[in-house]
């Protein structure tokens, strides 16, 4: 294996067996265990990992590999459901409120979801930008997450 396959070994080892609650903790994890890595680096490696954070019982948020959440459609809904607050449109762009902590795993359930609406998305921590494809409507959108997830309130 090559350095970047161990480093994200390392990363999957290290999310599975402990609750890590940031960045700098899994950094500080990683080089314990020998795997010297950059914030910016770190970052696009949790990425590609599809790393998401759930909340724990003490209000607080860890990471978990989507593969420990499933990797089924109503898992996604259920994500989006969980942490969704509100969504609204400018044209062609979308803006998601999510609780506090959540945008980045509903944005990753969007992401899995594979939507043909959507171009891409851009996760903060309580606000989700997404981008509509230039020949789609919001209209478009709306109507398939009602298909997928039934009525939604929160649709303005």
């Amino acid at each position: 294996m090559n350095g970047r396959e161990n480093r994200l070994k390392a990363i999957r080892t290290i999310i599975a067996a402990s609750r890590i609650s940031s960045q700098d903790k899994l950094l500080h994890k990683l080089e314990e265990e020998g795997v010297t890595v950059t914030q910016a680096t770190l970052s696009r490696d949790l990425k590609v990992l599809k790393v998401g954070k759930v909340p724990d019982d003490g209000g607080g948020y860890f990471y978990v590999l989507s593969e420990t959440e499933g990797e089924s459609l109503q898992g996604f809904v259920d994500d989006f459901k969980r942490g969704c607050l509100s969504l609204t449109f400018s044209r062609n762009l979308g803006v998601i409120k999510t609780l506090t902590g959540h945008a980045d795993t509903v944005a990753i359930a969007l992401d899995r979801l594979e939507l043909p609406e959507i171009l891409g998305t851009i996760a903060g921590d309580d606000t989700i930008l997404i981008i509509l494809k230039e020949d789609e409507s919001r209209e478009d959108l709306t109507s398939r997450l009602q298909d997928l997830m039934g009525p939604l309130e929160l649709l303005l």
